[in-house]
């Protein structure tokens, strides 16, 4: 007997956010490189994106800023990066063999139906903990992944920071 795991759920606007919750159209602020002035020049961005921080310090608004990555549909990131066309390179991704994204399984529930999607791990960024409360109210129902997914998201994120390089590695044993 196999037992289905559903990968996503809605939740309404007032709900507490949590890991693994999409917010859409996110607006992100790139600050100018140029930093010589006292007022730094920017521009915002918005993303479609998921939400990184853990769920208990969300819950206890134990955060200013919220860790949240880009999210785009497979279709979308495949323009951007044409090696993902390839049957090969999605299925690596599939796997899990590219450390600085991760796939999520497309979503079949009205009214949220997407394609596969593709988390970015390589931009990650702060967003105000208010912002993103008032983002949710004003949107309404917005989607989350759920467990055991959202951990597979989780460890996926940690494994992707956790890389490290040694300078020297130990001799071989001879």
């Amino acid at each position: 007997m196999t037992r289905e795991y559903p990968w996503y759920e809605t939740v309404n606007g007032e709900d507490p956010l949590s890991q693994g919750d999409f917010i859409d159209d996110c607006p992100i602020l790139i600050p100018s490189s140029d930093i010589s002035k006292k007022e730094i020049d920017g521009k915002i961005v918005k993303y479609n994106v998921v939400i990184m921080s853990q769920s208990c310090d969300l819950w206890y608004k134990k955060l200013d800023l919220v860790l949240v990555c880009p999210v785009w549909p497979l279709s979308d990131f495949e323009k951007i990066n044409p090696h993902y066309k390839d049957r090969r390179a999605k299925e690596a991704l599939r796997q899990g063999y590219t450390p600085g994204y991760h796939l999520l399984n497309e979503c079949k529930i009205d009214g949220f139906k997407r394609d596969f999607f593709v988390v970015d791990f390589r931009n990650v960024y702060g967003v105000s903990f208010d912002l993103l409360i008032d983002l949710a109210k004003k949107k309404g129902k917005r989607l989350r992944i759920l467990p055991p997914y959202r951990e597979h998201l989780s460890q996926a994120f940690a494994r992707f920071f956790m890389r490290v390089g040694l300078p020297l590695d130990i001799p071989e044993f001879k």
